[in-house]
């Protein structure tokens, strides 16, 4: 697939601290991209970098095939949208007051502004206050914000934060909807139960530097998830100097490939330890990303 994101050896020194390091990036058209990492990995530092807030210390941008320099920035900026950190809003203005400024800055239509409204299911509460909006009513108007100018790509930071389950799943049936009409989406978040079911490509950053990016099947192929041995005697199992950890049903065990798997049942049956069943524990995107941002392997 095209790309609408690309970066080379995207580096981003401050003082003593690489924020980030050497990063490649690649965000294909029409997804959602998943950028995960824990907290301090640089993601919004790449994030700002990407929409010009930031330079970078070295490295390459390039945005829709363009390198994005201080002289290109004017021109590719408009076909972006964003929300970064928290989301823009004057209290004391009512929503359409906001977004009304929005509109003057950009020189947008008001047919712009309504249908941006709309998209984020704010039409009805345009004239309160914004004080007085609710956490997600607030972060849904941070993303209309972002949405006036229909943008090509959408570039948001933690745009779930704070927001109860239902928030949660309305900005998500929003992001999905967004990229099967050809908006490509980036977005972080420390919600990784929700990026597994929106995005269709991951980044993890770990430290500054990209340790995973890929399809969420390519992501699973790297991780080894753990084996369940199931046996009336597990201590029989560890006697036969196999490493694992009793559990309710046998054993477990962690970090055998397929081959040593088939190692481990065929000494077990030499020794002719019972064997009800053999299985491996299911994964989750958090547990796949708590294996290698915890041992932050390069892969």
């Amino acid at each position: 697939m095209s790309a609408v994101i690309t970066t080379r050896g995207l580096t981003k020194t401050f003082k003593n601290h690489t924020a980030v390091d050497s990063l490649d990036l690649y965000v294909p058209h029409g997804v959602v991209y998943g950028f995960l990492g824990p907290n301090g990995s640089g993601k919004s530092t790449t994030m700002k970098m990407l929409l010009g807030l930031t330079q970078p210390t070295s490295g390459e941008i390039a945005l829709f095939d363009r390198p994005l320099t201080r002289a290109s920035r004017t021109a590719l900026l408009p076909s972006i949208g964003s929300m970064i950190e928290a989301p823009p809003g004057y209290g004391h203005l009512t929503g359409r007051e906001n977004m009304r400024i929005v509109q003057d800055m950009l020189d947008l239509s008001t047919a712009q502004i309504d249908r941006a409204l709309a998209t984020v299911r704010l039409t009805e509460h345009q004239h309160k206050l914004v004080r007085n909006y609710s956490l997600g009513m607030k972060q849904r108007l941070g993303i209309a914000m972002a949405l006036a100018r229909d943008p090509a790509l959408l570039i948001l930071d933690e745009p779930t934060n704070g927001l109860d389950p239902a928030g949660i799943e309305e900005i998500r049936t929003l992001l999905v909807q967004l990229a099967s009409q050809g908006v490509t989406v980036m977005v972080s978040s420390h919600l990784l139960d929700e990026i597994d079911k929106m995005a269709s490509v991951l980044g993890i950053l770990s430290n500054g530097r990209m340790i995973f990016q890929g399809t969420r099947d390519e992501l699973f192929h790297h991780s080894i998830p753990d084996l369940i041995i199931e046996t009336p005697d597990p201590h029989a199992i560890l006697a036969q100097g196999i490493a694992g950890t009793p559990v309710p049903e046998g054993i477990r065990i962690s970090g055998i490939d397929k081959n040593q798997t088939a190692d481990v049942i065929r000494r077990l049956a030499v020794a002719g330890i019972p064997i009800y069943e053999v299985r491996r524990v299911t994964q989750s995107l958090e547990d796949v990303f708590m294996d290698l941002t915890g041992r932050a392997g390069l892969l």
